[in-house]
């Protein structure tokens, strides 16, 4: 697969890390970046085209755009006219809605995209909407994300609650990796080992919920004896309203988004 980018930020990099040798050889792989010395960083890097033009728009099946939010319009309106019907348009923008997209490409395939900052270790989540053009790519889709973490279809209309939830999520977990390790050391151990033995744990209890498939309730019955550490720890958690935190911030970071 030939796959161009707009833009060359990190997103577009860690995307590049992820697929290269995967699903595209490194020299079919384009990036359009205004930062010329961005640019060669990334050619010599990992062996790809980058330039500071998009001379490339004819050549590939797959587009992605991945720019801030504030150079989105732009970003759009410079393309517009000079993408082929017959290439997949991607965009990861918060908040941008595929109506406002079409405007600029009727007659193309869009497809939203929202992944997590995890893509850049191949451990994303990432969740996609099709519209009425691209109904027939959503395989070709999946297979592309996949290579970068776990994909999941949802309608638009749900999006804003991804960005919430699992865009945004990452943030959350760093926080509690955070929170965990100051308590180990508070504790007596090192911060070096506290933050390793936090980061394990989350990472191990979010591998079993996804590979057992039973829900996170009956996970944590199992691991939490009667009048033992665990349902002490649990119990302070729910006194000081942990768990309604972590809700609240999903929504406040959905309603954001919705904003945006």
């Amino acid at each position: 697969m030939k796959v161009g980018f707009i833009g060359g930020g990190a997103l577009a990099e860690s995307i590049v890390r992820g697929i290269s040798g995967k699903i595209s050889a490194p020299e079919d792989i384009f990036i359009s970046e205004i930062r010329a010395a961005r640019c060669e960083e990334l050619s010599t890097r990992y062996g790809v085209n980058a330039a500071t033009d998009a001379n490339f728009l004819d050549k590939v099946d797959l587009l992605i755009i991945a720019v801030k939010p504030k150079d989105a319009m732009e970003t759009f309106a410079a393309l517009q006219n000079k993408i082929p019907v017959s290439t997949l348009i991607t965009y990861t923008v918060a908040g941008l809605k595929l109506a406002s997209v079409e405007k600029f490409f009727p007659e193309n395939k869009i497809v939203r995209i929202m992944p997590n900052v995890a893509v850049s270790i191949g451990e994303s989540m990432t969740a996609y909407t099709l519209n009425k053009n691209a109904v027939r790519d959503g395989e070709t889709i999946k297979n592309f994300w996949s290579t970068l973490g776990r994909t999941v279809e949802v309608e638009e209309k749900l999006m804003d609650a991804v960005t919430g939830l699992s865009g945004s999520g990452p943030a959350y977990a760093f926080l509690m990796i955070d929170a965990l390790s100051d308590g180990g050391v508070a504790a007596g151990l090192s911060r070096a080992m506290a933050i390793e033995l936090a980061a394990q744990t989350l990472l191990g209890a979010a591998k079993m919920v996804l590979q057992s498939g039973e829900h996170p309730d009956i996970l944590r019955d199992k691991v939490t004896s009667p009048a033992g550490t665990t349902i002490e720890g649990v119990r302070v958690m729910e006194r000081g309203g942990v768990r309604s935190s972590l809700i609240e911030a999903v929504l406040a970071a959905t309603e954001k988004s919705k904003s945006l």
